[in-house]
């Protein structure tokens, strides 16, 4: 089970748009992390890339915890609200819940829950 400061750093690290970061610091070494009922990519060195791969494309992103975040015993659910500024100049904003299975100190699984429909880049509306 996590402490309240381990929680606090890891939402400040994705809120700092560290996702990467905040995957090598809160992942264990064999972790699981699966997008709606998709296959798990299982290993931190895949989640690193795959958020780096993410972020090479995008010109700006925001990451926004909205609170509260629900903790019992080792799960925690985080709602989260990211919105990504492509660099082809469409948006992407989604909404979405991380259901979380901690080890401790760091993050074993980690299923993401959103409408897949969110996905999709929209121009930007001037």
């Amino acid at each position: 089970m996590p402490t309240s400061e381990t929680l606090e750093r890891f939402i400040a690290r994705v809120e700092q748009n560290a996702h990467a970061e905040a995957c090598e610091e809160f992942y264990t070494a064999n972790s699981s992390m699966r997008e709606n009922q998709s296959a798990p990519r299982v290993g931190r060195d895949l989640h690193v890339a795959a958020e780096r791969k993410v972020f090479s494309r995008a010109k700006t992103v925001s990451s926004k915890c909205v609170r509260p975040v629900f903790v019992n015993g080792d799960r925690v659910v985080i709602r989260w609200v990211f919105r990504f500024e492509w660099l082809d100049g469409t948006v992407t904003q989604m909404e979405e819940l991380a259901y979380q299975r901690w080890e401790g100190e760091l993050i074993a699984e980690e299923t993401f829950f959103y409408d897949p429909a969110q996905r999709v880049p929209q121009e930007v509306q001037t």
